[in-house]
């Protein structure tokens, strides 16, 4: 490949991620220098502000799901990160998931990508069992949206039931009310195990209008719910404190005594650097339609160096499977090639036969492998990550008499019922069926990262738009419509153009499919982060009792 199509490869990323910390710089503003001043107004800090006190200085953090809500709700002024900072940090030496309400946005309402959000999040907590620590400062249900926010098993409601049950599990969790907390969100910190809350700030199911236009009783805030009434009279508070730093000094020794947390997980290798710099991520990788590279290569700027070892290298080569280490933390790793591979199959007198993969694409043979490898390590505890770059699987007479849907069927019957943590990185395309074998947000990852730039759907933007187009020809057509090339030209534009836009990777995690866009040079450090997080997860499949036993996959498609 020419020198200025390296260039251009390499531009295509960077401007993709460019684009990306632009936006997300914006986002992390939250309700703007307007909503900052407010806060800072009412002697009250910034989710962000006390996020920053709160977690210990210098420690690495994952934030999760900044992107959520991103341009929607545009008729009521948007909701940037839905009105919630969603962050894994280390508080006191270990990791916790830490749920912190945005006043600046909407006085930190609840909007239905709020509630999913906070969901996805106690969620994480959860499966890998890290404290939660809430931030509390919420107005409640944006009630213009109250019909999608307030009633189904992934809405408000779900949030308190998910306390409830993780606190029955030993998990801690520990609410501070800085601000405002009102109506079915006040059930959330008293969920908790202890609960601060500090001057100023009010906890009731009923503010005092809404009590006065009910039951006909004048009151004012601090009477009906505030800090020193809570801590006198209705004993509903652990600890009243002045303002917010002294909250969060007096959270982080209340953390710092409890036990039952662990500390951050230590890799049991010593780390070793990657064989290739991590920027050489942007040089290896191949973002143009029809590129290729060598998925190997690229692993070797995040692995430790020596420490791959390719499984079945030779066999199955659409899919490189692979034992190795990430910062001295064992993993396995599946992950799409992006490159033509060779295929050898049995032949007859004439002996084995060749044919050549395509790159991308999941063939019979690779399924197999995976699966294979999958339950391999399962049954060595080691936690996966799978690498996403994929069109999907093969199709045509030869791979379906090859038994591809078999073979796919029983990759995802082995991946699914996974016991071990699954870390989900796209740094392509995920389109279609590969989605779902390669772990897509269905099947229950621990964390799903992408790169700036990939992409999430059915199938690629050219055969969707001109099937779609098809489709809206037709029924022009019965309609009695003429339609002539340059119309036909418009149409095609608009239909690519709405497909583009949502096969964005900034729409898969605006609807929470992407837990994290991040850095493609700082892949190294974001997948060593999910796999400590990983370290602690139990090993169980999601949903499943502990005491149902270890690994099981069903029936499986021989």
């Amino acid at each position: 490949m020419s020198q200025d199509a390296t260039k251009a490869t390499l531009s295509t990323l960077e401007k993709a991620a460019a684009e990306y910390f632009a936006e997300a710089a914006k986002i992390e503003e939250g309700g703007g220098a307007s909503g900052v001043e407010r806060q800072h107004r009412n002697g009250r800090l910034t989710a962000r502000e006390r996020l920053a006190l709160l977690a210990d200085k210098g420690a690495p953090s994952m934030e999760c799901g900044l992107f959520a809500a991103w341009r929607m709700y545009r008729e009521y002024g948007g909701a940037p990160a839905a009105g919630v900072v969603t962050t894994i940090a280390e508080v006191d030496g270990r990791l916790c998931m830490v749920i912190a309400n945005d006043a600046t946005v909407k006085a930190g309402a609840f909007f239905p990508m709020t509630c999913k959000k906070i969901i996805r999040a106690q969620n994480i907590a959860e499966r890998a069992r890290l404290p939660l620590v809430y931030l509390v400062d919420s107005a409640g249900v944006f009630l213009p949206l109250q019909e999608d926010v307030f009633p189904d098993t992934d809405d408000f409601g779900r949030i308190f039931r998910n306390n409830a049950v993780i606190s029955a599990q030993g998990i801690p969790q520990i609410a501070a009310i800085m601000g405002n907390c009102v109506a079915g969100g006040g059930y959330l910190p008293v969920l908790c195990d202890t609960l601060l809350m500090t001057e100023g700030s009010g906890l009731y199911l009923a503010g005092p209008a809404l009590v006065k236009a009910a039951i006909g009783q004048e009151v004012s805030s601090e009477e009906l719910g505030g800090a020193e009434m809570h801590a006198q009279i209705s004993g509903t508070i652990d600890f009243r404190e002045k303002d917010d730093p002294a909250c969060i000094t007096r959270l982080r020794r209340v953390f710092s005594a409890v036990r039952t947390a662990p500390a951050k997980p230590k890799a049991p290798f010593a780390s070793v650097a990657p064989r290739r710099p991590a920027e050489d991520a942007l040089q290896v990788f191949k973002a143009e339609a029809g590129a290729q590279y060598d998925m190997v290569e690229l692993l070797s700027c995040f692995v430790d160096a020596d420490s791959l070892d390719e499984y079945r290298a030779e066999f199955g080569r659409s899919l490189v499977c692979a034992y190795a280490r990430i910062d001295g933390f064992p993993c396995g790793i599946v992950a799409n090639q992006k490159k033509l591979t060779q295929r050898k199959m049995p032949g007859g007198k004439a002996g084995p036969s060749s044919a050549t993969n395509m790159p991308a694409v999941i063939y019979d043979d690779s399924a197999d492998k995976a699966a294979r490898f999958i339950m391999d390590c399962n049954q060595k505890g080691l936690p996966i990550v799978f690498v996403t770059d994929t069109t999907g699987f093969m199709v045509g007479r030869d791979s379906e008499q090859g038994g591809i849907i078999r073979a796919g069927a029983k990759m995802v019957n082995a991946m699914s019922n996974c016991v071990v943590p699954k870390i989900s990185l796209v740094v392509g395309g995920s389109y279609g069926a590969g989605n779902y074998a390669m772990c897509g947000r269905a099947f229950d990852p621990l964390l799903t990262l992408a790169w700036p730039g990939a992409r999430f759907a059915v199938m690629g933007a050219a055969q969707a738009a001109g099937t779609l187009l098809q489709i809206d020809l037709a029924a022009r057509e019965r309609k009695g419509e003429k339609v002539d090339e340059e119309m036909r030209k418009q149409l095609l534009a608009a239909v690519t153009a709405s497909y583009n836009e949502q096969q964005d990777i900034r729409y898969a995690a605006s609807r929470g499919w992407v837990d994290r866009i991040i850095d493609p040079k700082a892949t190294r450090a974001e997948l060593a982060l999910a796999l400590a997080v990983a370290a602690q997860a139990p090993q169980v499949a999601p949903g499943v009792s502990p005491a149902s036993g270890g690994y099981r996959t069903g029936v499986l498609q021989t």
